[in-house]
């Protein structure tokens, strides 16, 4: 065990060195990735348009009575989560929680209250602000915390949000991160971005498609979530390659359970004051 210890603390300092971790986002990285996305949203097209299974491949009656039971699902949308590409890592992960007793408006009204975001969902969002809101188009700038181990990374992200009403009961979002700058010295005097692109390559790129549905006196709440990385030096790929790729299933069931929770929190009724005694 100690030896154990040794070795990923070693590994460890060897990735959080600025000079081994610096890489350069490719254009090779680029376009494998908006190529992934294009195959992706091709394969969402039918629930875009509310046909079959809205929810995700394994809706079922099953599926939904798992969580119903409390229970929150989630899981690789492909083969251990990660596609390899040239310059890259992708990782793409799905889930879904299911929250009873709410109503499709209360739901959009917490995912939507973006800058209320940093208590909702801390200590992975830091600070939250929505710049800009057209109809139910919203830009939000976000600083996300990742953190594992000894591994930690702050990022100032740009997100554009929108919303998609399928009926009464069915509404689905795509949000696009357009801009990730990796913050260098986060908090302390001298804090600044480093050049995009050119950084630790901690995340280079998020996409999230989130469906939710009004259904058996509650709501679910599906989501995929795909995110470009680099990909893992070899030598480290056997000590960190498990907890780096575990990372992504590890942020969606967190936020997934989060926002259950704050839904379940506001549709919660006030606690009743007790009589005063006579």
């Amino acid at each position: 065990m100690r030896c154990f210890r040794g070795c990923v603390g070693y590994c460890v300092l060897i990735l959080a060195s600025p000079v081994c971790l610096a890489v350069e986002l490719t254009k090779e990285a680029v376009d494998g990735w908006d190529r992934y996305i294009l195959t992706t949203e091709a394969k969402l097209e039918s629930r875009f348009r509310g046909e079959g299974m809205f929810l995700g491949p394994q809706d079922s009656p099953a599926w939904r009575q798992q969580l119903r039971n409390h229970t929150t699902l989630v899981y690789p949308s492909v083969p251990k989560g990660v596609v390899s590409i040239k310059g890259g890592l992708i990782q793409d992960w799905s889930g879904a929680v299911f929250v009873p007793n709410s109503s499709l408006k209360q739901v959009l009204s917490i995912v939507q209250d973006y800058d209320h975001h940093k208590a909702i969902y801390k200590p992975d969002i830091a600070e939250a602000k929505l710049r800009s809101r057209s109809g139910d188009n919203f830009n939000v700038f976000m600083r996300i915390v990742k953190s594992k181990l000894m591994l930690s990374a702050v990022l100032n992200t740009d997100h554009d949000i929108r919303f998609t009403t399928l009926d009464s009961h069915r509404v689905f979002s795509r949000a696009y991160c357009r801009r990730i700058a990796e913050v260098s010295g986060a908090g302390k005097q001298g804090e600044h971005e480093l050049p995009v692109g050119q950084d630790h390559g901690y995340i280079w790129r998020i996409t999230g498609y989130w469906f939710f549905e009004e259904r058996d006196s509650g709501v679910y709440i599906s989501c995929q979530s795909i995110t470009l990385t680099r990909d893992i030096p070899f030598l480290l790929e056997k000590v960190l390659g498990p907890v780096l790729r575990e990372l992504p299933g590890e942020s969606l069931r967190l936020s997934l359970e989060q926002t259950r929770n704050a839904i379940t929190a506001l549709a919660a009724p006030p606690p009743v004051s007790p009589l005063p005694k006579e």
